[in-house]
Formats: C-alpha cells, sequence, structure tokens
C-alpha cells in the first residue's frame, strides 16, 4: 500500500494564489490532489524551491500534508531558465529532508522538478512519475510569430525524463498523443489520469446573486480567467469581444488574472492599449481560487482561445458552474468541452470564428439553457476522487513493477 510520496514543483508552490506570476492550474493540480490524496490515507509532502526568505521553511497544510521550501539558489523570485543551474542543489536539499526515511514514490511536475526528480532516483532508487503540464515541443508548435521558441536545454530536459521516468503522466488522451509522436515516449510505461475539480465549490449558483457578489454589470457579460501572456491567446478575446460589441453594444468583458513569463508585462500593456480602443473592458487582478466560482456564476460565457493547454483546468472549473465555454480546439481543451454540449470549440484563433460562436449563446436562449445544463452534466467527469483512485493506483503498480524488477 501507499503511504508516503513526495510532489516536487520546483518553479512553484501549491500556496500561491493561481493567476498570475508561474502559479495557475498547475498549483491548483498539485494542491488538489495532494488534499485528496490525505483523505485516502496517504502522506504527501511538496517540494518547492524558496523564493523569498519570508517563506517558512515547512508548511503544514494539514495532519498528513507538508509543503517544504528548499534552498536552491537566492531565495528571490527567479524567471523559470535560470532555474535550471540550481536543479542538483534543490534534488540535494529534497533528499536532505529525507533523513532516511523514504517515501514510496516521486510525482514530479514539470520539466525542472523533473530534472530534479531523475537525480532524486538515481541516488536512492525511488520509483519516478512525472507529469509535464505542458510541453515544449507542442508550445512550439502552436505559438504565436513574435514569441520566443523554447530553449532546447528544456527539450532536451523533457526528454531525458520521458526516457527514465517509470511514468510519464498525461491529462489526456489527447496529450498521451503528444507524448507518443513528438518525444517517442514508450507507450508501457505512459499513463493517463485528469485534473479533478472540487465540486463542492464549483457548483451552480444564482446567476443575480453572483452578480452582486462579485460587482458585475448589467448583462452579458464575457469572462477570461487565467493568466496573462501570449501562449493564452487573451488577445484573441479581446478582438473576439470588439466584433461581440458590434452585435450587442451593451456587453462587456472582464478579464480576471496577471502577467505570467517573460513576455507577461509587456504583453498586459499591449492589451490594456487595446482595450482602451475597444471600450467596455475591465482588468481585475487574481482573486483567490474559491472565489472565482462567483465570477463563473456570474458571467455569460467564458472565453478561452488558448494557443496550447495539456488540459485546461479553468474550462473544467467554469462548467461546473454552468458556464459555457466557447474555446480553442487544441490540446486538453478539446477532452475538457465537449462540443455543443457543454460549451462550443472553435478550430483556429481567427477573432471572428470565436466572436460568432460567443454570439450564437448570447443570443439564442435555448441554446444558452441546454449548455449550460449539458456543462454541469459534462464536469462531472472531473473529480478529484476519481483522479486520486487512479493515481493511487498508478503509483502501486510502479512501484511494485519497479520493486519486481
Amino acid at each position: 500500500m501507499i503511504s508516503r510520496v513526495a510532489f516536487l514543483s520546483m518553479h512553484t508552490s501549491p500556496l500561491l494564489q493561481p493567476g498570475t506570476g508561474d502559479a495557475g492550474g498547475m498549483n491548483v493540480y498539485i494542491d488538489g490532489l495532494a488534499r485528496t490524496m490525505v483523505d485516502r490515507g496517504v502522506a504527501v509532502d511538496v517540494y518547492t524551491r524558496r523564493s523569498s526568505m519570508d517563506q517558512p521553511v515547512e508548511v503544514n497544510v494539514d495532519d498528513s500534508y507538508r509543503v517544504f521550501h528548499v534552498e536552491a539558489g537566492p531565495a528571490e523570485p527567479m524567471a523559470i531558465r535560470p532555474m535550471a543551474i540550481y536543479v542538483t542543489e534543490f534534488s540535494e536539499a529534497v533528499m536532505a529532508t529525507f533523513d532516511g526515511v523514504l517515501p514510496d514514490l516521486i510525482h514530479t511536475h514539470y520539466w525542472l522538478s523533473g530534472w530534479a526528480g531523475l537525480l532524486v532516483k538515481r541516488k536512492l532508487g525511488i520509483p519516478l512519475a512525472n507529469s509535464f503540464h505542458t510541453l515544449a515541443r507542442v508550445k512550439d508548435l502552436m505559438k504565436r510569430d513574435d514569441e520566443p521558441p523554447e530553449s532546447l536545454l528544456r527539450i532536451a530536459a523533457e526528454a531525458e525524463v520521458i526516457d527514465n521516468s517509470d511514468c510519464v503522466v498525461a491529462s489526456t488522451p489527447l496529450e498521451a498523443r503528444d507524448l507518443l509522436e513528438h518525444y517517442g515516449a514508450d507507450p508501457g510505461r505512459l499513463c493517463t489520469s485528469p485534473p479533478g475539480v472540487d465540486h463542492a465549490v464549483f457548483c451552480p449558483g444564482d446567476m443575480e446573486s453572483a452578480r452582486a457578489r462579485v460587482g458585475f454589470g448589467d448583462p452579458p457579460v464575457l469572462l477570461y480567467a487565467g493568466r496573462i501572456q501570449p501562449l493564452k491567446g487573451v488577445d484573441v478575446v479581446l478582438r473576439t469581444f470588439a466584433l461581440v460589441k458590434e452585435s450587442i453594444p451593451g456587453a462587456s468583458l472582464v478579464i480576471v488574472g496577471g502577467p505570467s513569463g517573460k513576455q507577461g508585462d509587456d504583453e498586459l500593456a499591449r492589451l490594456r492599449e487595446l482595450a482602451e480602443s475597444i471600450g467596455g473592458v475591465e482588468f481585475r487582478e487574481p482573486v483567490p481560487h474559491d472565489d472565482l466560482a462567483d465570477h463563473y456564476r456570474a458571467a455569460d460565457v467564458l472565453l478561452l482561445p488558448s494557443r496550447s493547454e495539456s488540459f485546461g483546468l479553468v474550462a473544467a472549473e467554469a462548467q461546473s458552474c454552468g458556464l459555457p465555454v466557447v474555446a480553442a480546439r487544441t490540446g486538453g481543451l478539446e477532452h475538457v468541452v465537449c462540443h455543443g454540449t457543454s460549451g462550443i470549440l472553435v478550430d483556429g484563433w481567427d477573432p471572428a470564428d470565436h466572436a460568432a460562436a460567443a454570439l450564437s449563446i448570447l443570443t439564442d436562449a435555448t441554446l444558452d439553457e441546454r449548455l449550460r445544463e449539458g456543462a454541469v452534466e459534462w464536469s462531472q467527469r472531473f473529480s478529484w476522487e476519481v483522479t486520486a483512485n487512479r493515481f493511487l493506483e498508478l503509483y502501486s503498480g510502479v512501484r511494485d513493477r519497479v520493486a519486481g524488477g
């Protein structure tokens, strides 16, 4: 039986608020999975790099859920690429906390942590599972023309982790396909398990009272929630809204999130300038994760034209609240959003196509009602309970296979 696992998340902590910096769906994923594992009687220790002297060395989130901020490089915020030189230091700091009591398995998240996890596996022989959350080669295929390519170091590290992990976890069958096609992953060590949704928090509710709580104006309100960076397609969101506004002059757009990544601040500045020329756009700072539920309940349509998504947790959570989603047919979004049932999937990133999809919902009460009901029903397949059960099965299989040689 699995009794203790170690999660490695070198570049970002599950304690950080999603929506800004490097904190996003992965943070929610790690925290949600850890909490559900604890409910299953499995102790979880999460290791992340200390990025501030104000961060305590150890945080007891729950009796059996701890977050360790370990020393790896300067205790200050850092971009992801420069962190690579501290991977060995990070792995050694993680191992130092074990004090002879080893976890049953290490589950690493993202390529940096996967690289660190390989060092731990090679030194201590602990089985290793890895979730990438995003893949460099896939991002390069989908990136906007003005975005720089992913580093060769990242691509090489991802290939090394894929080749040497005991289990590579894909969030959807589409991500599994990407791992096979773009990295030549071994099908025998490839596992698929989607993230979950906390349905106690993300559930339908009264739209009018939700509007009052979050301060939305008159309908219709279009919503974007997430980090602001070129990959997320917020530029498409704004141009989509501009076209919607031509047909519905009273419509408004609320963007909830902060800048992320090397281009985040410049992207936000460009988006604010574009929004000023359109009008009716409100930028809001990231809110506590659970508070997003009221934003979903209060909105009329969620716009999610990401250029790449391994899963798309925002879409799953919005649907759980009964909010129809208009999303790009790319990556995990094709798995999370059921076209014609919980939302509308759009081929490509032409704002005219996304606007047409949004308008079809906003101007057809029958379609809107059907998608809202379908969104709630479809979202039930994504739950942390199912995810935890699947991972316990994967963890046990990996540990037994490694033990058996």
